[in-house]
């Protein structure tokens, strides 16, 4: 029996439960028992719902998602991509260089953010091992909203506050209508006003549309999708050696850099 089914299964056992609970004497009921099994039922609804939330993204990335020519999956290797201008995080002459094609309504690119990054960051990106940048690749087909949170992220880093911002819509990805940018914004401190002018004058959008056709020229069309490669002297050009499609775990990507960071043996 799969976690789909179980779900309801539970639900009918608590409903069960409570209505057993409730119908006890007076004297020995227990209004607090009633209570946290409700509250159990309430918090079993809400697990279903998250899921089928998730099932319904699976399907619609599915369907958006064109056909894969014979060896897409493997296209964007040996090929290049620009970091130049790019927001990035750690040692700028970092050995590897990890460039993220990510965009912030996408519940998997949420789910990368908060299980996976941070101990990429704590291992590889404080320690000056990684170079790590991100670029726009909002879907727009399935998320709405995706495109004008990446401008507000842009806006925000023209006030010196990317990465602030970054981690602001990330955290709150059920509110990223374009109403609500502004206050996400005041609220990582950034100037309202500025960036409101910013956000309305589509300062960043023909950037953005740049990471959208190079990801395409890449065979890259979901999210996340992160390339790697070795960082070069003086040059924003990295020539992609690694690529790493979808919110994969932490081991997926050590295994990469551990293999690209180890000097090969001599014979």
């Amino acid at each position: 029996m799969n976690r789909k089914t179980l779900l309801p299964l539970a639900l009918v056992l608590l409903a069960v439960a409570v209505a057993v609970a409730s119908s006890r004497p007076a004297l020995s009921q227990s209004s607090a028992e009633v209570q946290t099994l409700k509250k159990d039922m309430e918090a079993l609804k809400e697990g279903q719902q998250a899921i089928q939330k998730d099932l319904q993204e699976i399907k619609k990335l599915i369907a958006a998602r064109p056909a894969a020519a014979p060896a897409a999956a493997d296209q964007a290797l040996n090929a290049v991509v620009s970091t130049d201008g790019e927001p990035f995080k750690g040692d700028k002459n970092a050995k590897l260089t990890l460039v993220e094609f990510s965009e912030f309504q996408c519940p998997f690119c949420g789910r990368h953010v908060r299980e996976t990054f941070p101990q990429l960051d704590k291992e590889y990106i404080q320690t000056g091992k990684v170079k790590y940048v991100f670029r726009d690749l909002p879907l727009e087909s399935i998320h709405k909203n995706a495109f004008k949170a990446s401008e507000a992220a842009h806006c925000a880093g023209d006030q010196g506050k990317f990465w602030e911002m970054h981690d602001r819509l990330y955290a709150n990805q059920n509110s990223l209508e374009p109403a609500m940018l502004t206050a996400h914004a005041q609220a990582v401190g950034v100037d309202a006003k500025k960036f409101q002018a910013c956000l309305d004058s589509d300062k960043h959008a023909a950037d953005i549309r740049k990471d959208i056709d190079d990801a395409n020229k890449l065979g890259i069309t979901g999210t996340p999708t992160t390339v790697i490669g070795l960082t070069q002297p003086n040059d924003p050009k990295i020539k992609i050696l690694r690529v790493i499609r979808g919110a994969q775990g932490y081991n997926a990507f050590k295994a990469a850099f551990d293999e690209l960071l180890t000097p090969p043996q001599k014979q």
